[in-house]
């Protein structure tokens, strides 16, 4: 299968030795969870490599800010091709004076004390190159009698630190089908921040929460109240015990740097969630294009899936984790024409939990735009059987 070069990350400006190893150590790590490997799947670029980059891949760069300006030709190139470069910035640095001017219309990423491995540039990164998808969305599990004031910090420090959070008080609206609701939004989520109390398992909604969030390939941060025994049916999830003085009161809110932990955790295993929920939709296409007598030829830039019919038909198979969009049907549209496949883009999701007048929406969308086409992953051996482009 080949695989060669198919993602670009370039790490320009001032930057140290210690932060491109501590950045490079933290990508190796999420590129492992998506079967990446830097070097030869994923490349890296300096400042002077940056220019002999494969043009096809899928690119993004980091550029760290400092006084005087550095690569700046290799920074001007990549604004001529429209490659997202992100501006980073150490905590005291101001942006104006240590960003070039030319990426002043960016959005910058200052270094954050507690985040010494660069997780949240690293996931940034990944999704520019569209490895992990834009929306961040995490999904909070509680029981509102036991620690419903920690949840609600949660939902704050979360939704701050630029991840649209679930949490059932806030955004399920008057007159919507309640567990419908709930269980789209748990498909659509990243991460499941589960607030482990006494009787949390007493609560048939909360087991199911967590029941179905390992069904769909989801990640679970586990988080335990003081002096409580967890169940072992969690015992798989990664786990954050709060010690006797981290809560303010019984339901919380939570001391504040421990929160702040809580949530960096988050982002330390998002990647690992849509890298499991991913595979999982891989392994299943490849299980029933194997059944048909296809064959995947190859994979492409942003997780395209090259797919050779028994016909001899071609197509790009675009797994996509969560719900799709008409976004995504257009972004995919878009990624397939610049990377000048020949085959027909195919969006393949997992369907089950999403809401059915959502289903009859992705129905809609895939009659009605000829560019991009969509199939169900537990149907795409008998779809796929009967293609026609």
């Amino acid at each position: 299968m080949t695989k060669l070069g198919i993602y670009g990350i370039g790490v320009l400006g001032s930057v140290t030795d210690q932060q491109r190893l501590t950045l490079q150590a933290t990508l190796r790590g999420m590129l492992d969870d998506f079967g990446l490997v830097i070097g030869t799947d994923v490349v890296v670029y300096d400042g002077a490599s940056v220019n002999g980059r494969e043009r096809r891949a899928a690119f993004a760069a980091a550029y760290f800010g400092g006084v005087p300006h550095t690569d700046l030709p290799a920074v001007r190139d990549l604004i001529s091709t429209n490659s997202p470069i992100i501006p980073i910035l150490d905590p005291p640095q101001d942006f104006t004076t240590n960003i070039p001017e030319i990426l002043h219309a960016s959005n910058g990423l200052r270094c954050r004390p507690d985040d010494p491995e660069l997780e949240e540039l690293a996931c940034a990164l990944l999704e520019c190159v569209g490895l992990l998808r834009r929306q961040r969305r995490v999904f909070i599990s509680y029981r509102r009698i036991e620690s419903r004031a920690a949840a609600m910090q949660l939902h704050d420090l979360t939704a701050a630190r630029g991840f649209d959070v679930f949490l059932d008080t806030h955004d399920i609206r008057p007159g919507d089908p309640f567990q419908d609701v709930l269980w789209h939004r748990l498909c659509d989520s990243d991460v499941v921040v589960m607030l482990d109390t006494p009787a949390y398992f007493d609560s048939r909604w909360t087991r199911q929460e967590i029941g179905r969030a390992r069904a769909k390939d989801i990640q679970v941060l586990r988080v335990v109240w003081p002096g409580h025994t967890p169940s072992r049916l969690t015992d798989m999830a990664e786990t954050i015990h709060l010690d006797a003085d981290a809560l303010s009161g019984p339901s919380g809110p939570i001391r504040d740097e421990v929160a702040d932990k809580i949530v960096l955790a988050v982002e330390h295993l998002r990647s690992r969630s849509i890298a499991s929920r991913y595979l999982s939709i891989t392994g299943r296409l490849r299980a029933d294009v194997e059944k048909i007598g296809a064959k995947i030829e190859g994979i492409g830039a942003h997780r395209a899936i090259c797919v050779r019919l028994p016909d001899d038909q071609r197509i790009w198979a675009y797994p996509v984790v969560g719900i799709p969009t008409a976004e995504v049907f257009y972004d995919i549209a878009d990624k397939a024409r610049r990377a000048e496949q020949l085959g027909a883009p195919v969006i393949v999701y997992d369907h089950i939990g999403i809401r059915e007048s959502w289903n009859a929406h992705l129905k809609w969308l895939d009659e009605n735009i000829a560019t991009v086409k969509a199939i169900k992953v537990s149907e795409a051996g008998w779809t796929l059987a009967a293609w026609e482009s």
